[in-house]
C-alpha cells in the first residue's frame, strides 16, 4: 500500500497525482505500486511541489509496519529513534508584535 497526503501542492502536481493514485479525499492518494514506480512518483513529488509539502508512506518489513518521507517545510519533523521512525514537533511561531 501506498499512500501520499500533499497540502498546499500546485494543480498540476495533483493531476498528475491522479493519473496513479486514486484521490480518495483532496490531497490524499492511496495505491499500490513496486518500489520503483513508488520511487518515480516520490521525484515528480519533489519536482513539482513548489511551496507545498508533502508526506509518503509505504507499507514495510519495519517494526510499525510501515515507512515514510517527507518533503517541504511543516511542523511536524521525521525523526529515527533507535531504528524507529516518529514524529516531533517544531514549536508554533511566534507572531510578530508591532512596535509601540
Amino acid at each position: 500500500m501506498l499512500a501520499i497526503v500533499v497540502e498546499n501542492a500546485p494543480p498540476r502536481l495533483r493531476g498528475r497525482l491522479a493519473v496513479w493514485l486514486l484521490e480518495v479525499r483532496a490531497g490524499v492518494y492511496l495505491g499500490d505500486y513496486s518500489v520503483k514506480v513508488r520511487e518515480m512518483i516520490w521525484r515528480h513529488v519533489l519536482a513539482g511541489l513548489e511551496d507545498g509539502n508533502a508526506v509518503m508512506a509505504w507499507t514495510a518489513r519495519t517494526e510499525s509496519g510501515f515507512e515514510f518521507r517527507t518533503a517541504g517545510t511543516n511542523r511536524r519533523m521525521p525523526r529515527d529513534m533507535d531504528g524507529v521512525q516518529l514524529v516531533s514537533f517544531l514549536p508554533p511561531p511566534v507572531p510578530e508584535t508591532a512596535p509601540d
